[in-house]
């Protein structure tokens, strides 16, 4: 009788760890702070688009607040321009897509939102946004296939319940059927969380391959060596299973903060041009690239040899441990830098 109120506590405890690992899996993480305008009151803003629909944008500045963007029958779209001589591009509400830097200008209405009386562009940033958008959906896909697996689990463990039920009755009859229903739900037990261990791992990234790009100064073009361990890293890239290719520009803080941001973001865009051009790596594979000017200097940037290392991109392989053929959670992270 003891053996069998174990395998009663070991199904309830196994549907409750299952229930909450969906209920995680649906809800995650929320840090963002969502920023409400007070009705008729003016409002400039700057950030990137996170999300579109056919009326309305959510809007995230740089310090992760959001802001929901209502759209007008009069809202205009404007190109930033950098030469003020040649006439402005003209733009389509349907360009207005996720993943695009924006500055906006409009009033706030009675719920709190922004409605746009102007929304402006550059054309680079435009380039940029279609991109991100072609590379988000596979992304999406693969969380909704991860929570598809979750549910088939959950109801692999309902199944489960019944046939443990079904094991307790049978030792109630036999001599020793009871610690032969123990080893059954043990090893069933172990199997589920061996499941349950890799759907949690599909997020969990590792770094296969890491590479330090150098420019020379106010320089975007990638050098024969710079060429060479892109050449590499492309390589490996094509041998892995389930990877993504992270690329982050830098610069030092020779020149104004507005000039080096621009800058290290060429940086990034001569990389990925590289890694699809040349070695015809799917844009789906490469997370978003971005240039984080003067920001996360690795060196002195009071020394000349601080600002050459400073002048850099950085470009990584991760690839997932869950798509693996086999899952360790409790592995720690390595890292190559060359």
């Amino acid at each position: 009788m003891k053996r069998l109120s174990s395998l009663k506590a070991v199904v309830v405890l196994l549907s409750l760890t299952l229930s909450g690992a969906v209920m995680a899996q649906q809800s995650g993480p929320n840090t963002s702070h969502k920023t409400q305008v007070n009705a008729g009151t003016k409002m400039k803003v700057k950030g990137v688009i996170i999300k579109r629909d056919d009326s309305s944008f959510f809007l995230r500045d740089q310090t992760g607040s959001e802001l929901t963007v209502r759209l007008a029958a009069n809202t205009k779209l404007e190109e930033k321009k950098g030469n003020p001589f040649r006439g402005g591009k003209k733009y389509t509400m349907a360009q207005v897509t996720r993943g695009l830097t924006v500055e906006v200008e409009g009033r706030g209405d009675a719920s709190g939102d922004l409605v746009a009386d102007k929304i402006k562009f550059s054309d680079d940033d435009l380039k940029v946004a279609v991109s991100i958008d072609s590379q988000v959906v596979p992304l999406e896909n693969r969380f909704v296939t991860a929570e598809n697996r979750m549910t088939r689990t959950e109801q692999n463990a309902e199944r489960l319940s019944g046939q443990l039920e079904e094991l307790g009755q049978v030792a109630n009859l036999a001599k020793g059927g009871a610690a032969a229903a123990q080893d059954t739900a043990d090893a069933a037990v172990e199997g589920v969380n061996k499941t349950n261990d890799r759907i949690s791992s599909l997020d969990d990234y590792e770094v296969k391959k890491s590479s330090t790009i150098n420019f020379k100064v106010a320089s975007a073009v990638l050098s024969p060596e710079a060429k060479t361990m892109l050449d590499d890293l492309a390589t490996q890239a094509k041998n892995e299973r389930g990877f993504v290719i992270e690329v982050r520009g830098f610069a030092s803080a020779d020149g104004s903060e507005n000039r080096n941001r621009q800058l290290s973001q060429r940086r990034s865009d001569a990389i990925v041009r590289y890694l699809a051009e040349t070695h015809d790596i799917p844009l789906r594979r490469i997370i978003l690239p971005y240039g984080y000017g003067e920001a996360m200097p690795i060196a002195d940037n009071a020394t000349r040899e601080g600002r050459m290392e400073n002048r850099r991109a950085e470009v990584k392989i991760l690839v997932s441990r869950g798509i693996g053929s086999s899952v360790n959670v409790n592995r720690p992270v390595s890292s190559t830098r060359e």
